[in-house]
Formats: structure tokens, sequence, C-alpha cells
């Protein structure tokens, strides 16, 4: 299987993840796929009273630098760690 391949199929994982998972962690993943399927960030940053937006792209920007296919790489391997963590407490 390629990389975009379980890519997407850890995506479609990431869906399934419980309702408490940390509005932090939500947003490390959507920065992320942001990163992995559009590339560096490519809209201007959100005024300040747009706090989820604000957040969002804040999340992007923040993994800017990474190639799609590191970006793809970490994002499977933070829902890897979010499943784990949260069969753990089950």
């Amino acid at each position: 299987m390629g990389l975009k391949d379980e890519f997407e199929e850890y995506a479609a994982k990431a869906k399934t993840l419980p309702e408490n998972t940390t509005d932090e962690n939500k947003l490390i993943l959507y920065g992320l796929y942001k990163q992995a399927t559009v590339g560096p960030v490519n809209t201007s940053r959100p005024g300040v009273l747009n706090l989820r937006d604000r957040a969002k792209w804040d999340a992007w920007k923040a993994v800017e630098g990474k190639s799609k296919e590191d970006a793809m790489g970490d994002y499977i391997t933070k829902v890897k760690q979010l499943q784990e963590e949260a069969a753990a407490a089950a």
C-alpha cells in the first residue's frame, strides 16, 4: 500500500476518534491534513473575532515547512497514537 492510500485510510479512521479527543489534537490533525492535501497555507489569517478558523489556520501554518509526504506520515502517526490512547482509556 502506498503512502497516499495509507493516508486516506487513516483520514477515514480519524473521523472515528472519540468525542473527547482534545481540540489541540484535532488542530494538529487538521494542520497536517491541510499540509498533506493542499500544501503551504494559501489564504490570509482570519480575523481576531473568528477564533475557530484562526486556530485552524494557525495549526496549518505551524507545519508549513513540511513536504506533503512528511505531513502524510506525521498525520498517520498521530492518528495511530490517538487510537492507542482511546483504546487504553476504554
